[in-house]
């Protein structure tokens, strides 16, 4: 039997070096058995792999760090359209507690979606969790785009790789405070920044 979750609303500027030093090890056992690389950018006291996030929904229960989801507000281009976002990612579930119905850990952020004034809540996740983001949408209004191309910046510049890169992620619209028809078509989001 599983201990209570609870829920905790925490801005960046809120977190002590404890908190990242406890996000960083639960970031490397949830993210470290998908791949050592996936890993690698939570080393030390390190609490974000690419952006760093402004607002995180940090689960706990009695063990510690259950589930996490960061939110950075940014503007992406959409064809020539600038769109005000709140980018949902970061995402990790620890391992013991997968198939609970944590995921739903959006819905932890949706009041503060509100209260920040954002037209919609985006995220990419990879064409892998395909199924479980179905699950999911269909007990929310999520829409899930496919065929949509990302171009995001490396998070650290490299004289080895070219500054972008581009991901035929699957990409995820929350509408928060227009509806998802006013979505700009398009095949090619610019994220503008580094992944979350």
């Amino acid at each position: 039997m599983h201990s209570q979750v609870r829920w905790k609303l925490s801005w960046e500027s809120e977190l002590q070096l404890e908190d990242h030093v406890e996000l960083a090890k639960f970031f490397r056992e949830s993210y470290g058995p998908t791949g050592a690389f996936n890993a690698k950018p939570f080393e030390g006291s390190r609490s974000w792999a690419g952006a760093r996030p402004e607002l995180r929904a940090i689960a706990y229960d009695s063990t510690g760090v259950a589930a996490h989801m960061g939110l950075l507000r940014r503007f992406i281009k959409i064809g020539t359209v600038d769109l005000l976002v709140a980018e949902l990612g970061l995402y990790g579930v620890r391992p013991d507690l997968e198939r609970l119905g944590i995921s739903h850990s959006v819905r932890a952020f949706h009041p503060v979606l509100r209260e920040l004034g954002v037209p919609f809540a985006f995220g990419t996740v990879r064409q892998a969790l395909h199924r479980h983001i179905e699950r999911f949408s269909q007990h929310s209004p999520l829409t899930i785009f496919s065929g949509i191309r990302v171009r995001s910046t490396l998070p650290q510049p490299r004289l080895d790789l070219p500054s972008t890169r581009v991901d035929d992620a699957l990409v995820t619209v929350l509408p928060v405070g227009r509806p998802i028809s006013d979505w700009p078509p398009g095949t090619m989001i610019d994220r503008n920044g580094p992944e979350l």
